[in-house]
């Protein structure tokens, strides 16, 4: 089937459900977006322990899938992959929250760290680099990245605060926003103020950390393919997302 047959299919499929509610047409749409579930909840799992298991991540997103598909105004101008990533994610991480998987000791160990690179943040005027976080800790650089390693998905939640949207009673999440800044202008989600707000703590970031959240999430690579960019090894980009998110949060807490 050509490219614009397939279109006009799912066009058709998308004003059949939203005219009338046919069923038929809203299963065929479900089974179009499912490869989408199963992307977000991969991209999600290599950030998490692998004792999650990708299987719950899809099913908590399923339930995303199908909230967007009955909430997606398809008259607006906005694609319903961009919509439904968006809704996917969120129902994955509620799913998670509600399981509560993160340990309580590497909840306080993730603010522990978060606190003190706010608090050199504050003395330096600038982001601290890792030697400076890891001497404040009194660690290390080896047993800092450990520990890096350690919280790796305990800041999953971090960026995840829903961003003010009353207008059209959506939620956009402020990770979203950090690499898709485009959105902000058209559907103005966010004041002024938290825009500039995200936006300077992102600059205040180092180039190498803006650079693996931008290929991460932006560009859609993993942390392996990531790692040969860079040419540095999987786990080391891992520590360099979650420090970049971590400095992320103690800014905009």
């Amino acid at each position: 089937m050509s490219l614009h047959k397939e279109q006009n299919r799912i066009e058709e499929l998308w004003r059949r459900y939203k005219k009338s509610n046919d069923a038929q047409a809203r299963d065929e749409l479900i089974e179009e977006y499912i490869p989408l579930v199963k992307f977000v909840a991969g991209r999600l799992a290599m950030n998490l322990p692998s004792s999650v298991e990708v299987g719950d991540l899809e099913s908590f997103g399923f339930f995303g899938l199908l909230d967007a598909l009955e909430k997606f105004d398809a008259d607006r101008n906005t694609k319903f992959e961009t919509y439904a990533t968006t809704r996917i994610r969120g129902a994955i991480i509620d799913g998670l929250r509600s399981l509560d998987w993160v340990p309580r000791s590497t909840r306080s160990k993730a603010r522990l760290v978060e606190s003190q690179i706010y608090e050199l943040t504050n003395d330096l005027g600038r982001t601290p680099t890792n030697e400076e976080v890891a001497q404040a800790l009194g660690l290390s650089l080896d047993e800092y990245y450990g520990l890096l390693s350690e919280l790796k998905g305990a800041n999953l939640f971090s960026l995840d605060e829903a961003a003010a949207s009353e207008q059209a009673g959506d939620n956009l999440k402020i990770l979203d926003l950090v690499v898709d800044q485009g959105l902000l202008p058209d559907q103005q989600i966010l004041e002024k103020e938290s825009v500039e707000e995200l936006a300077a703590a992102i600059e205040a970031l180092s180039e190498r950390e803006q650079l693996v959240l931008a290929l991460y999430y932006h560009e859609d690579l993993t942390l392996k393919e990531i790692g040969h960019v860079l040419q540095v090894s999987e786990s080391r980009v891992s520590q360099i997302h979650t420090k970049a998110i971590m400095t992320l949060r103690s800014r905009l807490s």
